[in-house]
């Protein structure tokens, strides 16, 4: 029998049961059904005895199709688990970095790696795979923002540190609040932030392209966006619909999932617009399972378990 430990974020401790949104919801619930042992536990519940991780955890069990925890809390060497899920929610803060330390004394197979993520900023390395990325610039200078934004005409602003769109701005030449939202961005030229051409097509939605270990999963979906926004920013099936994938769509990112993976990084989501990537999410990265077997009559957390199990990768 296996056991597995996930890594979760403390909201999404605070709202466990009935969660099916939620990706860990559905891995959880999979491995609990082929009879695993899955624990879960937040960044503040890791620790260090000396050199030994170790997590204060909860055990989690299924019941009329949903799953639950025990309200026991359990102390347990990081080690004897046979996998670990590592899928706090970002923005990866000084907490987040710390957490991946503790990780640095742990021999069990961690997906995504500490290590990998820690080294992995989702939008400026975005940058390792360029050739698939509209022209872009990564820097806090207003000066340089502005002679981009007159080559480009539109542009996006984003954050580095910031996540589910949080912080991202659209700009155009001859906008009257150019400075402001230059300033804003960058706190006063002070933080780096990715400033992207803007693709108009975001307006139609960007499309959620799914990486396990060296393949893409040949399911996608299309995000659109919400209200008066150019960005997706609500969560709810009437602004996710199917996307499809071609042979070529699936051929053409085979490569970014395989540069992913030899990092370290075997699950991750890519965003695109037109064929261009404009962001990897390697954190947590959301596998919209729901509406993935909704909407193409799957089961997308049969094919992520059927990877995770698999004798050869828990040897490593």
């Amino acid at each position: 029998m296996k056991k597995i430990l996930f890594v979760i974020d403390k909201l999404e401790l605070k709202y466990f049961e009935f969660n099916n949104l939620v990706t860990n919801f559905w891995m959880i619930k999979e491995f609990l059904t082929r009879g695993c042992e899955v624990y879960i536990t937040t960044i503040p519940q890791l620790y260090l005895r000396g050199c030994i991780a170790r997590s204060k955890c909860y055990e989690t069990f299924i019941n009329n199709e949903n799953i639950f925890y025990k309200d026991v809390l359990l102390d347990k060497e990081i080690d004897s688990f046979d996998l670990v899920m590592f899928r706090p929610d970002p923005p990866v803060d000084i907490n987040y970095i710390n957490a991946t330390y503790i990780f640095d004394f742990v021999h069990t197979k961690t997906i995504n790696s500490p290590k990998a993520i820690r080294s992995f900023n989702e939008k400026l390395h975005s940058l390792y795979f360029s050739e698939f990325m509209s022209p872009n610039i990564v820097t806090s200078s207003m000066k340089d923002i502005e002679l981009f934004l007159k080559e480009h005409k539109q542009i996006v602003l984003k954050p580095l540190n910031r996540c589910f769109g949080s912080g991202v701005m659209y700009l155009y030449d001859g906008d009257p609040n150019t400075h402001t939202i230059i300033n804003t961005v960058t706190e006063n030229e002070t933080s780096l932030a990715m400033v992207q051409e803007y693709i108009p097509e975001v307006k139609q939605g960007d499309i959620r392209v799914l990486t396990l270990g060296d393949e893409i999963i040949p399911y996608s979906i299309k995000k659109l966006p919400g209200g008066d926004d150019f960005k997706f920013n609500t969560h709810s099936d009437s602004y996710i619909v199917d996307s499809g994938m071609t042979k070529e769509e699936y051929c053409y990112f085979k490569p970014v999932a395989e540069k992913l993976n030899s990092m370290g990084i075997e699950m991750a989501g890519l965003d695109v617009i037109n064929n261009k990537i404009i962001e990897i999410n390697v954190t947590s990265p959301c596998y919209f399972i729901k509406e993935m077997n909704n909407l193409h009559g799957i089961f997308v957390e049969k094919m992520i378990v059927d990877y995770l199990l698999t004798p050869a990768l828990l040897s490593l």
